[in-house]
């Protein structure tokens, strides 16, 4: 029995000196390991910062699996991968921080708004309008309706964008009052497509209520109406975009000669236009007078003024096409003005370009005065390219 004892005495400060040893270890190892998880991350963060992305992923993988548990280098990763396009790694990333159950509300919204950008970037639009929808209510909310937005007007989903335009104006986001409009009549042109006339009637009404001074519906309105022959109505229509955006009319200008002629209105037409003309010369304006009043002598005359004040290529063509149909020649001044217009029109072309950066210069250099590049101009001109 004493012999016992005595091995047994003999054995504690064994025994304790190997917990000690162990715990020793254990605590070196977890030092190591806290040593290297950081050290692996800002090797990373300087990899990316240099612009070498492939070994920064590496990195951060290595990271990773010394702290499987730090969400941040998770996210570094995912995003990392979603930049070089490998969106199925980062979708891989983010759906394992989603189903951890120790992850923090916000952290895990996060994940839900990254997952939804793989989705985005990948083209899966479907899974990334139910990612979106997920975020209802988080502090993600505003970023995924307007995330939600942009994808509706892409698959044109216009119902749908208009219900996500709408929470947006209510939750204080900003106007989408425009947006909306421009929603609404694409709903019109859809339902005249399907030849559901009362259902354009209506998105037409919701696009005036929603933006009143928006050219867009009443332009429509017009348009429709001159197609189903009622001229009057669509005379009506421009005329108060006349009044409501005055540039936006040159849109129409032809239009409304037309209907104007099949309204028996050509006079107060006239009138009209040339008073817009007046305040704001334009060649649709212009054609729209010439649709009026067709004399030749008159629409040369037209023309030779408004190339004088607006030397554009535009008219000098206008002039010489109605020339040629005259079979007449151009006058001395008419001949001054046309060539007045079309070096007006060649002088930014006849600039060489940096083929590096896009630096644009009326003399040839050997060295770009942009980005200094040698030999980075072409020979030739905008023009010879």
């Amino acid at each position: 029995m004493a012999f016992d004892l005595q091995w047994i005495l003999l054995g504690l400060p064994f025994a304790f000196a190997l917990g000690w040893l162990a715990s020793r270890l254990d605590l070196r190892q977890w030092k190591r390991e806290q040593h290297e998880s950081p050290k692996a991350y800002f090797k990373g963060l300087n990899l990316l910062l240099n612009e070498q992305q492939d070994k920064a992923i590496d990195a951060f993988i290595e990271a990773v699996q010394h702290d499987p548990d730090t969400t941040e280098l998770h996210f570094a990763l995912g995003n990392l991968f979603r930049r070089r396009g490998e969106y199925e790694r980062a979708v891989r990333v983010h759906e394992h921080l989603l189903g951890r159950a120790d992850l923090a509300q916000a952290d895990r919204d996060r994940a839900q708004y990254a997952l939804a950008q793989d989705f985005m970037k990948a083209g899966l639009f479907d899974r990334a309008e139910q990612a979106y929808q997920a975020l209802d209510g988080s502090a993600f909310d505003t970023e995924a309706r307007l995330a939600l937005l942009t994808l509706h007007e892409r698959s044109r989903a216009w119902r749908a964008a208009v219900e996500v335009a709408q929470k947006l104006e209510r939750s204080g986001t900003g106007s989408f009052s425009n947006r909306i409009a421009h929603y609404w009549c694409e709903l019109a042109l859809e339902a005249d497509a399907g030849q559901h006339a009362e259902d354009g009637d209506t998105a037409l009404r919701h696009a005036r209520l929603a933006a009143p001074h928006l050219a867009r519906p009443l332009a429509l309105t017009g348009q429709r109406a001159a197609k189903r022959g009622d001229h009057a109505a669509a005379l009506s229509a421009w005329s108060e975009l006349l009044v409501v955006q005055p540039m936006a009319f040159n849109l129409v200008a032809r239009d409304y000669a037309t209907s104007a002629i099949a309204a028996g209105q050509q006079a107060q037409a006239l009138e009209r236009l040339r008073e817009l003309y007046g305040r704001a010369p334009t060649m649709d304006l212009l054609a729209a007078i010439s649709m009026l009043d067709p004399a030749p002598e008159a629409q040369r005359g037209r023309l030779f003024r408004h190339l004088q004040e607006q030397p554009t290529l535009s008219a000098a063509q206008a002039l010489l096409r109605q020339t040629t149909t005259e079979s007449t020649p151009l006058t001395a001044p008419e001949t001054q003005s046309v060539t007045d217009a079309v070096g007006r029109a060649a002088k930014p072309l006849q600039r060489y370009r940096c083929a590096a950066c896009g630096f644009e210069a009326q003399h040839y250099f050997w060295q770009c005065p942009g980005c200094l590049s040698w030999d980075s101009y072409p020979p030739q001109r905008l023009e010879d390219l």
